[in-house]
């Protein structure tokens, strides 16, 4: 990406932080790379952690970083509990994640919140036979950080 396309990229970015609170990125999946999505702008305008979500397509990954932040802006997130109905499919977790961890993630993120205090959770989903990743036969390309 050259400079002229970052820069209409983040320019992008900040207007949807403008206009919806918040930004969502979607890393496509490629060979060996599980593809992710994160939000920015949660945490500065709705006081609840920004969400990475890996392994899920784009459409799935962004219905739900919506529905998280609709269902818990301005409340509590519940850590480490199955969550049932933040979407009609399937339960999830939300874990917390060190940014530190991820700094070759999230770099919409890091360059918007620039020295600014930001907080991550992971969205954890169960595989297809409904098993999460601390259960037995776990099976799923879903990358836990």
């Amino acid at each position: 990406m050259d400079k002229n396309q970052k820069d209409k990229y983040f320019k992008k970015v900040n207007t949807n932080i403008s206009k919806y609170g918040y930004n969502t990125t979607y890393v496509m999946e490629k060979i060996g790379f599980t593809p992710f999505g994160y939000s920015t702008g949660i945490y500065e305008n709705f006081n609840i952690p920004e969400l990475i979500i890996s392994g899920l397509p784009n459409g799935l990954t962004s219905t739900l970083v919506r529905n998280y932040t609709d269902k818990y802006k301005d409340g509590t997130v519940p850590l480490n509990k199955k969550i049932v109905g933040l979407i009609d499919i399937f339960p999830v977790y939300f874990v917390e994640v060190a940014n530190e961890v991820l700094t070759e993630y999230v770099l919409s993120s890091i360059k918007y919140y620039d020295k600014r205090d930001y907080k991550y959770l992971q969205l954890i989903f169960p595989d297809l036979k409904g098993n999460f990743p601390n259960e037995k036969n776990y099976k799923y390309d879903q990358k836990i950080f």
